[in-house]
Order: C-alpha cells, then sequence, then structure tokens
C-alpha cells in the first residue's frame, strides 16, 4: 500500500484545494498515472500514483483545502478492495408525485456513479441537468468548474419536454451568476492590488515602426524554420531588445526590498500568456545567452504548458523584468501593471497601418504602440524614457541589434 501524498509546496505557497480526482474508489492505477489535481495560488499541480494498484480510499474530497505533504488517499495492491463509504442514515422522503423522465434531472444526478461528491453536490443544490453540462473532464467527465459555469446558464432540470429547446430568457430578466474565484485568480487579484497599493507606478508610451522587423522575418523566416525548427516571431526580437536595454539602463532590471535597491546581474524576462486559469508569467532565464530561437521554442514551449496546465512553480517563479503583449487580443493601447517585486513592465500592443512622415514624405507604414509601467520611487522618467526610446531605435534598425552596436 502507498499513501497519496500532497506534493511539497514551495515556501511562498501555504496551502492548495483538491481541484479534481480522476479516479474513485476501486478503479486500478498505474503508476506515473495523474490521479488528482490540485489548485495553489500559482499553478495547478498533479498528483500521480508512485505504484500499480487500486485507489482503495480518498481521504479528501474536490473543493477541500489541503497542506503540503497531507494525505489524499490510499493506493492499494491489485485485488484490493475499496473502503466501504459510511452509511447515511435513512431519512423518510416527503410523499411527491411519479417524476416523470423529463423532470429527473436532480434525481438522477444523485445516483449517477461518474459525478464526483463536490459535482454532485453543485448539480443538486442548483436543480441543474447533467446531460446538458458540457463536460471538459478526462473521459468526458463533469467538473466541478463545468458545474458551477452551468449554474444560472440553464434551465432547472425537469421545467422542460425531451427534445425541447431550451427555455428562453423571459423578457425583462435580469440574470445574475455567482461563481467564486479560483485560487489563482484571487491570488491575482491580492498581487495587483497590492502593488497598486506599494508602488508609484507611472507609465511612457513611444511607438515603433515594425516594418524593418517585418521585412527581416519575411527574408529569412524559410531559412530560420528550416534551421530551427520554429518561426521567427516578433516576440524574440522584442526580449532581444528589451535585454539590451536592461543592460544599458540597470536600475530597470532592478527592485525594492525595504529601504533597498537591489541591482540584478542577470536578465530574467517573465512572459505574461493567458490561460483558461488566468493569467500567469512564465520566465526565460538569463536572455543574455540566449539565441532568438532559443526565446521562440522558450515561448512556445510556455504557450503549449499554460494551455494544457502543466506550468509549474518553477517555471514562473523569479524575474527581474516583464513583457506583455496585448496586441494578440487586439489592445492598440494600456497601462501594463508591475509584475512585483519587479520594478519595471514592457507592454506591446496592436499593429496597426498609419500614415506617418518619414523624410519628409507622408507614408503608411505598420506602427505598433510601446508602453512601459515603471515604479517611479527608484526610475526616473529620464531613465524610463530612454530606455522605451532604446527599444524603438533597435526594433527599427535589427542590425543594430544582432551586432550589439
Amino acid at each position: 500500500m502507498a499513501d497519496i501524498k500532497v506534493p511539497v509546496f514551495s515556501e511562498s505557497v501555504s496551502e492548495g484545494t483538491l481541484l479534481t480526482w480522476h479516479k474513485k474508489p476501486g478503479d486500478a492505477v498505474k503508476r506515473g498515472e495523474v490521479l488528482a489535481e490540485i489548485e495553489t495560488d500559482k499553478v495547478v499541480l498533479e498528483v500521480t500514483a508512485l505504484q500499480d494498484g487500486v485507489l482503495t480510499s480518498i481521504a479528501k474530497q474536490e473543493g477541500d483545502t489541503v497542506l503540503s505533504e497531507e494525505t489524499l488517499g490510499v493506493v492499494g495492491d491489485a485485488g484490493s478492495a475499496p473502503a466501504p463509504a459510511p452509511e447515511a442514515p435513512a431519512a423518510a422522503a416527503p410523499e411527491a408525485p411519479a417524476a416523470t423522465p423529463a423532470a429527473a434531472g436532480p434525481a438522477d444526478a444523485g445516483r449517477r456513479e461518474d459525478l464526483s461528491p463536490a459535482v454532485r453536490k453543485v448539480v443538486v443544490e442548483n436543480n441543474l441537468n447533467p446531460a446538458q453540462i458540457p463536460a471538459t473532464g478526462p473521459k468526458g467527465n463533469i467538473t466541478k468548474a463545468d458545474a458551477m459555469g452551468a449554474v444560472g446558464q440553464q434551465a432547472p432540470a425537469g421545467t422542460q419536454a425531451a427534445g425541447t429547446p431550451a427555455a428562453s430568457i423571459p423578457a425583462g430578466a435580469r440574470p445574475e451568476q455567482r461563481v467564486p474565484m479560483t485560487r489563482i485568480r484571487q491570488r491575482i487579484s491580492e498581487r495587483l492590488k497590492d502593488v497598486q497599493n506599494t508602488a508609484a507606478i507611472l507609465t511612457t508610451f513611444n511607438e515603433v515602426n515594425m516594418q524593418p522587423a517585418m521585412d527581416l522575418r519575411k527574408k529569412y523566416q524559410d531559412q530560420f524554420v528550416n534551421k530551427h525548427g520554429v518561426k521567427l516571431g516578433f516576440m524574440s526580437l522584442f526580449v532581444r531588445a528589451a535585454t539590451e536595454a536592461l543592460k544599458a539602463f540597470p536600475v530597470v532590471n532592478a527592485s525594492v526590498e525595504g529601504k533597498d535597491i537591489i541591482y540584478h546581474g542577470f536578465y530574467d524576462i517573465g512572459i505574461a500568456v493567458a490561460s483558461d486559469r488566468g493569467l500567469v508569467v512564465p520566465v526565460l532565464r538569463d536572455t543574455e545567452q540566449m539565441s532568438l530561437a532559443g526565446i521562440e521554442k522558450a515561448i512556445g514551449g510556455f504557450a503549449q504548458k499554460a494551455k494544457a496546465g502543466k506550468l509549474t512553480l518553477e517555471d514562473m517563479s523569479g524575474g527581474t523584468f516583464s513583457i506583455t503583449n496585448g496586441g494578440t487580443f487586439g489592445s492598440m493601447m494600456s497601462t501594463p501593471i508591475i509584475n512585483a517585486p519587479q520594478s519595471a513592465i514592457l507592454g506591446m500592443h496592436n499593429i496597426i497601418e498609419r500614415p506617418i512622415a518619414q523624410n519628409g514624405q507622408v507614408v503608411i507604414a505598420p506602427m505598433m504602440y510601446i508602453a512601459l509601467s515603471y515604479d517611479h520611487r527608484i526610475i526616473d522618467g529620464k531613465e524610463a524614457v530612454q530606455f522605451l526610446v532604446t527599444i524603438k531605435n533597435l526594433l527599427e534598425d535589427p542590425a543594430r541589434m544582432l551586432l550589439e552596436l
């Protein structure tokens, strides 16, 4: 037999929430198979089986708060019988008319074995029909998030005949839906509010003519892909430009600790990535030593891990500077919020063709607004502006960046 333990959390994480069980008592398990998922303030951790066998018992239910190295359940040897569940005292059921098949949604939910206890509780309490809930869990199971998302979105089970369309919202109705924040969303909101209350945040803007960078990509894209197996994107050019600008203005790469300024002699740049569970910022380590191809591969790997919910605490720890790209969603201009304890963040935006004056003539050029939000406690406006101008100059003449001029 082997106890199923909560993974050891990092020093900055004290507890987590048991998000999903992928197995139920009596199910066979294989060594390395994912048994459960735990959501912390930063990431979702997978709990895997340490041996082949049978899940004989579970000690924690979905939605329970769990601590580092706490026991979640037990995996026994193959052939082990699951521990019997405690019997609840029988309660006299009130007399009611026999339910028709169309009205048996919640009653059926109470008997469905494929629903976890946490999901069954949400379904029954909110009178939901499980057959109408889109399932995103493993093997087509309904997760607690699926059930919570259906609250207020479907008519109560039993209010419509089978085969008829969902009931429309009555005219004048003002529906509402209350959904609890995930741990990650709670942590994001706390961190962003804390930095607003602590740092003296200011934002400066500039614009970049992206034509030279676009010409570079067009000219060398096929050769780049053939040699490195990855496309040359704008993000790697921005990471390289930001690294060179950080070298020129070390205070932008620094952080505040009490009454001290900590100057970092390395360049770890966080790349903001949107995921289903919220914004995450995995970190590229030692970007001054990375090639453009290495940067592109690392960012692509982070994006895949974020989409699959596989980012680790190590992926997102540390960082001395961050870059966020709102342009992928169509943003033309924004004032990004600093990712504490860092002191600055660079915002990229949409590329729009606009008329500009060039060599005394009006031409149409693909332009991007860029923004630098910075902590004015340690970074002066002059340094912030010059930092952004450096990035502009490097992107408008990429050869200078590659030749380190």
